[in-house]
């Protein structure tokens, strides 16, 4: 027992794929019992397996269509490893931010602590923790109150049932779980601004992260004050947030198996609600695997970037993204340094940037290869959607997701884990093994391009 616990102390940041791991074991044990089937019959041990991974990494993903296959307990079971993946999500980013500002020396923590959140000392984990579950409990309280009322009253749900699918779709929107109550998730109410509108808002403030929210939530708090982290998160999440809504309008305005056949002013709500999705919670109001290909692409383009850091959404990041576009604009304009609202970014951080996204991108090419090597049928451009909202814990689905070989699963499985916990332990492991040598060699100068 002394050789595990010294095992774990040496090496911290092992516990969080460690805790993550066991709350998926305990989680497909649970969706394997008899009681969690909503039928006769039983679960297989991958699609259970499959589903506790995509609740727990708040992914989305079902290979079992969730109100029909499980019962009042299995959707419970689904719910608490959402809600426990998110907490869990956002306090392990807490601790590992620790565990990093253990490893600096003085003033490089003094700028962690400046750059994280001024709020809260760095070191502070059970404030963080604390503020953070009052911020999820709140948030989620108030979406499942106007959703449960919603449901109630405009469609007639009994006050238990209105109740049931309003608490289950405000935890799964604010942790960016993506299930659905609903066998079409949110297509029946793509043109109910009350629905759609809880939904977006709540995903939208749970992609932010904790670091984004607290500095806001400060009374003194204005933009001139913002730190790098929060103007780069806030324009980003903007900027992607407008830029989605008019690439989905454009290209599926005269799709007729999408917004073709609605009026020019249903195709906003749709068209909005699929600019935020891609980012952060994956449910869908339109039919995904029909959107055109250029859509499904551009989908991609957001499943890839996500949402902030320290949130509940995938990706390599918001920040990390913008990072990434203001080395190349500052190269273009042959500028020595690369500056960010008239800020210098670090050397360390641009590698740390370049670092987790080429990781990013070959991993999620190795699951489209493997993919598409056990699914040699399948529409490729849906294989790469379906492999990157796995790898992005994004949960959206081409339609391919129930009909894909157990091998597939398995591959989504390792997809959707590592995506969780690859980013976040890639860049927290490069700012610990960070250090300075006395000596450097020559510089040379290969020809790129």
């Amino acid at each position: 027992m002394h050789r595990y616990s010294e095992w774990f102390t040496r090496h911290p940041v092992r516990l969080v794929p460690f805790g993550f791991g066991a709350a998926i074991a305990l989680c497909t044990f649970l969706l394997m019992l008899p009681v969690a089937q909503a039928g006769p019959g039983g679960t297989e041990f991958v699609d259970a397996l499959y589903t506790a991974t995509s609740a727990i990494t708040v992914t989305g993903l079902i290979t079992l269509d969730t109100p029909v296959h499980w019962s009042l307990f299995g959707e419970a079971v689904i719910l608490v490893g959402m809600q426990i993946g998110g907490l869990g999500i956002m306090a392990s980013a807490a601790f590992l931010g620790l565990v990093v500002s253990k490893k600096l020396g003085l003033r490089s923590r003094l700028i962690a602590q400046a750059e994280v959140n001024r709020n809260v000392m760095v070191g502070d984990l059970k404030e963080v923790i604390r503020r953070t579950v009052i911020v999820m409990l709140s948030v989620e309280t108030v979406a499942a109150v106007i959703l449960s009322l919603r449901f109630h009253h405009a469609y007639g749900f009994s006050g238990g049932s209105a109740t049931w699918q309003g608490v289950f779709h405000s935890v799964s929107a604010f942790n960016s779980g993506g299930f659905s109550l609903f066998s079409n998730s949110m297509m029946d109410f793509a043109h109910d601004p009350w629905i759609i509108g809880t939904i977006i808002a709540s995903s939208v403030i749970g992609g932010l992260g904790m670091p984004v929210l607290f500095e806001i939530a400060r009374r003194n708090w204005g933009h001139r004050k913002w730190t790098l982290h929060t103007k780069m998160t806030l324009t980003g999440t903007t900027v992607l947030f407008v830029g989605g809504f008019f690439v989905f309008l454009g290209f599926e305005w005269s799709n007729p198996a999408t917004l073709g056949p609605m009026g020019w002013d249903e195709k906003l709500l749709p068209a909005l609600f699929q600019s935020v999705m891609p980012r952060s919670t994956g449910f869908n109001s339109i039919e995904v695997g029909d959107m055109e290909t250029h859509s499904l692409l551009s989908a991609i383009v957001l499943m890839f970037i996500g949402g902030g850091s320290a949130s509940t959404a995938g990706g390599i990041k918001v920040t990390t993204f913008f990072v990434l576009l203001w080395v190349i604009w500052s190269e273009v304009r042959g500028e020595p340094d690369v500056s960010a609202f008239r800020t210098r970014l670090s050397s360390a951080v641009i590698r740390q940037a370049l670092s987790v996204a080429l990781v990013y991108v070959a991993f999620i090419a190795a699951g489209v290869l493997l993919m598409q090597m056990f699914e040699p049928h399948m529409d490729l451009a849906h294989l790469m959607f379906e492999a990157t909202s796995a790898g992005a814990t994004v949960g959206q689905s081409a339609g391919i997701t129930g009909d894909l070989s157990d091998p597939s699963k398995w591959v989504s499985i390792v997809l959707m884990f590592g995506g969780r916990m690859g980013p976040v332990l890639l860049a927290t492991s490069l700012a610990i093994r960070s250090r300075h040598r006395l000596y450097r060699y020559p510089e040379g100068r290969p020809l790129v391009g």
